[in-house]
């Protein structure tokens, strides 16, 4: 879809051609002389129009107005959330209009965050989703011109947020492909693609080298597939190669049957969703392509199926991590915890500025939450506050959840370091305080979108969310860049150096340790 931001009054609309004109009316509005004035204060004064939100009007060839179809649409206070409200309802009705290009005049106090939200609705509403159709219904509006007072003024914020609807876009048709499709391969050719496209770096790391490296949990969860898993690791530099990146964790289990611990048959067609933490660093990296903002940026993605299998991994069963941790297998279905932490210890390896791990990991989050807010769990207050300011501004908001130390209580085992589970209870919390675990000292954020990734029921399907709050928290990091790291002296070099052949013979150690607990539990040991 393509957007253009122009300069526009109601006068200027009024002579803008396309399919149809959209014009957003605030409460309060107060008329002007032009056409379009005229038209919002008989239809308000006739009773037949309000500027509440939810309201709407149609009007065939008004006079003195370019566009034959106009609509006017109530948006209440004229906030960014009102204005997404009202261009969403009509940019959907208009799906099957024959509109081409859509023209969408904003209210005249409208600011920089009432375009971004213009534009990230108009994006949303239109998609239309045709990979796996024989007779696909293609996209109608293809061209969106943005009017508001000041143009110049919201550029800024027009094209971020122009390249953040290219990457949610991307998550959603990742996200929306069925799992006999996005598998694991599938996934890191994409990046591939992706990366080759973009100007950034892409590695695919397969089983021998996710063995080499030690991650004996996220072998485990992927055993019991016949699909061989993927690590995906992405490297966007935008900044000086001194500068330490920001780390984003993708979960990427593309279908998660439960495992032993198998789900009930009703509606387990969309854990093909549980592969949306990965979608949202793929769509991510998309928008970092085109943005090209001034950090550097690492994406992580562990991605594997969930099966069950004579190989697979039972419950009772003790995998090691990465980080050498052991962990009691009490539950198959709580797979995502098990990934993610070889990935978070991986990322260590960074020297990240920030971690931050998306993933649809616990059903007790949509209970918590439901489908309005994802759930933001974070070790420091500026990381914290940063996610949380981006998911307003974004409109795509998370509420932060509690990290106390009793919470951790619940993961405590007699067989290994910890437990993959702590019960019912307060279930979304207990699984970031596993991930806690394997955190390293670099700040760090988990946000659970068990409830925002995907919709349900008539309206199935990805969302791309977080994909809007991770751009719009990764712009802000680059306008906020610390000072570049000083290079270190010649006596650093030299205690580098020296602790190398240390890691080096300790490697093959952790290797064969990670086998063996791999090859251990599908032998039932």
């Amino acid at each position: 879809m393509d957007f253009e931001l122009k300069t526009l009054d109601w006068a200027g609309a009024a002579n803008e051609k396309g399919d149809a004109l959209v014009v957003l009316v605030e409460e309060g509005f107060k008329p002007g002389a032009d056409a379009l004035s005229r038209l919002a204060a008989d239809a308000i004064k006739s009773k037949v129009f309000e500027a509440k939100p939810g309201k709407t009007l149609q009007a065939w060839r008004p006079a003195d107005i370019a566009s034959p179809r106009v609509i006017l649409a109530g948006c209440g206070d004229g906030s960014a959330r009102r204005v997404h409200a009202a261009v969403h309802a009509v940019a959907a009705s208009l799906r099957s209009a024959a509109v081409r290009r859509l023209v969408v005049c904003l209210p005249r106090e409208a600011g920089a965050h009432a375009v971004r939200a213009a534009v990230a609705a108009a994006a949303e509403a239109s998609y239309v989703y045709t990979s796996t159709k024989s007779k696909p219904e293609s996209r109608e509006i293809e061209k969106v011109v943005i009017g508001c007072a000041d143009a110049a003024a919201c550029q800024d914020d027009f094209t971020a947020a122009r390249g953040a609807a290219t990457g949610i876009e991307l998550a959603r048709e990742l996200g929306n492909l069925p799992p006999n499709m996005a598998t694991p391969t599938r996934l890191g050719e994409e990046a591939k693609r992706m990366a080759k496209a973009g100007g950034f770096q892409c590695e695919v790391l397969g089983p021998k080298e996710v063995a080499k490296a030690g991650m004996g949990s996220f072998m485990a969860v992927a055993q019991g597939s016949e699909e061989p898993l993927r690590f995906i690791v992405l490297k966007y530099q935008g900044a000086a190669a001194s500068e330490a990146p920001v780390v984003v964790i993708g979960k990427g289990i593309t279908f998660d049957s439960g495992g032993i611990s198998i789900k009930p048959a009703p509606e387990m067609d969309e854990m093909k969703f549980d592969m949306g933490g990965a979608a949202s660093v793929l769509g991510t990296f998309r928008a970092l392509a085109e943005l090209k903002p001034a950090l550097n940026v690492v994406g992580l993605i562990p991605a594997c199926e969930n099966m069950p299998s004579g190989r697979a991994f039972k419950p009772g069963d003790v995998v090691t991590s990465l980080s050498g941790q052991t962990i009691e297998v009490l539950n198959t279905d709580a797979e995502g915890r098990l990934i993610l932490c070889d990935a978070l210890s991986y990322a260590e390896r960074f020297k990240p500025r920030a971690v931050i791990d998306i993933a649809t990991l616990t059903g007790a989050c949509v209970i918590a939450l439901g489908g309005v807010r994802s759930g933001l769990f974070c070790s420091d207050e500026g990381l914290a506050q940063a996610l949380q300011s981006a998911g307003e501004v974004a409109l795509d908001p998370c509420w932060r959840m509690p990290l106390d130390e009793e919470y951790g209580e619940s993961l405590k085992s007699n067989f290994a370091d910890v437990a993959n589970v702590g019960g019912r209870p307060a279930g979304a919390v207990t699984a970031a305080k596993f991930l806690q675990r394997f955190a390293g000292k670099a700040p760090w954020a988990h946000l659970d979108i068990a409830g925002t990734a995907w919709k349900g029921g008539a309206a199935k399907g990805a969302t791309g969310r977080p994909v809007g709050l991770l751009v719009q928290y990764l712009l802000g990091q680059a306008q906020h860049r610390p000072a570049p790291v000083p290079k270190a002296g010649k006596a650093a070099d030299r205690a580098s150096k020296a602790a190398r052949p240390a890691a080096k013979r300790d490697k093959p150690a952790r290797a064969a340790r990670s086998r063996a607990t791999a090859q251990g539990g599908a032998r039932g040991t």
